[in-house]
């Protein structure tokens, strides 16, 4: 990174493996002056109670899906995207439309701000194809497959086999690399005060 992007706002797709520190770098641009556009918090909030998604999915997938509370039950979605590949599909199908539009919204707002770069914080870009093609680069962040796994059952109750099972539905790490324009390594050896040195170099060369 030794010349200043042209683009203004700069689209800057990010993306990782579960594990892998995507979400620390991602907080860490937003604190240096970046917008962040998180795609998985504007699925959540399609998928809360209330959410515009829901009577789709209860549509496609049954009212069973849908928890006492009004949301989707999560711990059920994910047992039958698990187990059914088209499921997964079907969801995406009905997710994607309603996200991108939701993208669309907030990145118009971060160009009438004036803002210098745009974060789209995205889990499966590289999954999805077409991402790619909406942004002017992407960083990734990057860490061994092992790492990942010791990571998530450090911070969750997730069994090695249930790890698994998420990080094998998720692109691979070769695929991951293959799409990026700039990587961020963090694995052994890398503490978190490390982390954030290197990403505040990356917003100091948008201009943050």
């Amino acid at each position: 990174m030794n010349v200043a992007p042209e683009r203004s706002p700069f689209r800057l797709g990010l993306t990782g493996g579960i594990g892998s520190g995507k979400s620390t770098v991602a907080a860490r641009l937003q604190a240096c002056g970046a917008t962040l556009i998180d795609a998985d918090h504007i699925s959540r909030s399609l998928t809360a109670s209330g959410g515009i998604a829901l009577p789709l999915i209860a549509q496609a997938f049954g009212a069973d899906l849908i928890d006492a509370q009004g949301a989707l039950n999560r711990a059920r979605m994910r047992e039958l995207v698990f187990a059914d590949p088209s499921a997964r599909q079907r969801l995406e199908a009905i997710l994607h439309p309603l996200i991108a539009e939701q993208t669309r919204q907030q990145h118009e707002a971060a160009v009438a701000a004036g803002s210098k770069l745009v974060v789209h914080d995205i889990p499966l870009l590289v999954e999805s194809g077409h991402w790619r093609t909406r942004l002017d680069g992407v960083l990734v962040v990057d860490c061994r497959e092992s790492t990942q796994t010791e990571r998530v059952m450090a911070r969750s109750a997730l069994t090695h086999e249930a790890v698994q099972a998420i990080i094998d539905a998720q692109a691979t790490r070769a695929q991951r690399l293959a799409t990026a324009d700039w990587v961020v390594y963090n694995d052994d050896g890398v503490t978190i005060e490390t982390l954030h040195a290197y990403t505040d170099q990356i917003a100091a060369w948008f201009g943050l």
